[in-house]
């Protein structure tokens, strides 16, 4: 199908596939900045991430010595208190500047999908994937104990952030209404 006035072949004609082309771009680059935010927190190796095992691998490393429990939560607080900063102002920036929303309610509805997809992608791209099929997350003396989430567990987890990111985005959604 061309498009008569520029010869394009298959454009993409209504407002609302631009507008639906325009939000897959944005949540691919937000997944994109929440990848880069985690493979920022461990540059120099897994061990910087430790927060991010479940407790009893994080006990096993404290007493293999690998890290010791205060350098742990100190790693925890420079990574979350930053992570969460840049990715709540990402949100409002592409819900509010970038897609021009300013009602609580589209600017509700746009974060809960943002923060839903996020969600899954943390899940399934970040915990089954990239920390299941990658040795970079496997800790020197460590190599026998599981860290990889089942998927029951993944499930689990996910389902409560689901609901937690129902109330997520009605901040998101409030802030948005009150800048933009």
């Amino acid at each position: 199908m061309e498009d008569e006035e520029n010869g394009s072949i298959c454009p993409i004609r209504t407002q609302t596939e631009r507008r639906k082309t325009m939000i897959v771009l944005q949540l691919l680059l937000y997944c994109l900045l929440f990848t880069a935010m985690v493979k920022i927190a461990v540059i120099g190796g897994a061990v910087n991430g430790l927060y991010f095992y479940p407790k009893e691998v994080q006990d096993r490393a404290i007493e293999l010595g690998l890290i010791d429990h205060n350098t742990m939560n100190r790693k925890r607080k420079c990574f979350m208190i930053p992570f969460f900063i840049v990715m709540l102002a990402a949100l409002v920036l592409i819900i509010g500047l970038w897609n021009g929303a300013s009602s609580f309610g589209e600017a509700y509805w746009q974060a809960l999908l943002f923060l839903e997809v996020m969600n899954i992608y943390d899940g399934v791209v970040i915990d089954k994937l990239w920390v299941g099929h990658s040795q970079f997350w496997v800790l020197p003396g460590l190599e026998d104990v599981s860290f990889v989430q089942t998927w029951r567990q993944v499930l689990k987890k996910r389902s409560i952030l689901a609901l937690i990111w129902v109330a997520g985005a009605a901040i998101v959604g409030g802030i948005v209404h009150l800048i933009f």
